[in-house]
């Protein structure tokens, strides 16, 4: 009789796992032209966001800090970010939403953001990027090369890393894509970033931001509004499948609109590290 072979950790081939994960994932990636389309109405969607206050009430800031915001869209979190640092930088691979980040900034009077379009993959020292007190990743991990980016985003920051990926089906509802016939595959989720980090050496703690699953609408178009953005080219029968499982989801009616609760809370799981004492990079 043959002994098996025992398996162990350092078996795993995690960047396989994930590049398998990432091709049966049930949601569609967008490229630079898809923000650039979306980002007015994303920065609408996002500008009064729960998940805001939760991811920056555990950023270190003082008005001496420098930040680098990595994917920083419409400036979701780089224009509050503005009013408490010396300064930040925002790169972002869309021109569109960097645009909509300008006119934000000088809407508000906010004159320490430098916008700067690039990709993760493009080469950041020939973007004039340099190293920043604090570099931050907010929902932006979704990137071929993973390992890459992490090790990128730790060189560019002198003191924490602070990033946040999905957990499970974050933020998509699973159950809105069953309701419409579609399949879904959440893909990768933070634990592969976690398993990624443990094997280049550093050790980062992680505290989940769960969002209330109870959304609030004034109208039945701004709830559908709120469901079509997780889907790509939903036909008629679909949209009619999507308003009648938002209309399921209700709970509470009144006077200034209505609840639609969802079947599970958006849960992003905040991924961070200090340089000096975490890191063997």
């Amino acid at each position: 009789m043959t002994a098996s072979t025992p398996y162990r950790y350092e078996d795993i081939d995690w960047p396989l796992l994930r590049a398998e994960a990432m091709a049966q994932k049930g949601w569609e990636k967008k490229g630079p032209k898809d923000w650039d389309s979306k980002s007015k109405g994303f920065a609408e969607r996002t500008k009064n966001n729960a998940y805001v206050d939760l991811f920056l009430s555990h950023l270190p800031l003082s008005n001496s800090s420098t930040v680098l915001d990595i994917g920083a869209g419409p400036g979701t979190l780089a224009l509050p970010i503005a009013k408490t640092v010396k300064s930040i930088t925002a790169i972002d691979f869309s021109a569109g939403m960097l645009k909509t980040l300008n006119n934000s900034a000088e809407e508000d009077g906010i004159e320490n953001i430098r916008t700067i379009q690039c990709a993760w993959e493009d080469d950041w020292a020939k973007k004039n990027i340099e190293p920043h007190d604090i570099a931050v990743a907010s929902r932006s991990m979704g990137v071929k090369d993973l390992e890459a980016a992490l090790i990128k985003i730790n060189s560019f920051a002198k003191k924490f890393v602070f990033i946040s990926d999905r957990i499970g089906s974050t933020p998509f509802e699973a159950a809105a894509f069953h309701a419409i016939g579609r399949n879904f595959q959440p893909g990768p989720d933070y634990i592969y970033t976690l398993n990624t980090l443990y094997n280049l050496g550093i050790h980062p703690n992680v505290t989940v931001l769960e969002i209330d699953k109870e959304l609030h609408f004034k109208t039945m178009e701004e709830a559908f509004q709120s469901f079509q953005w997780m889907f790509q080219n939903l036909n008629d029968n679909e949209k009619s499948s999507l308003n009648n499982y938002i209309n399921s989801r209700i709970t509470d009616r009144n006077d200034g609109g209505f609840t639609v609760e969802r079947e599970t809370p958006v849960r992003w799981a905040l991924i961070w590290w200090k340089k000096e004492s975490n890191t063997s990079l």
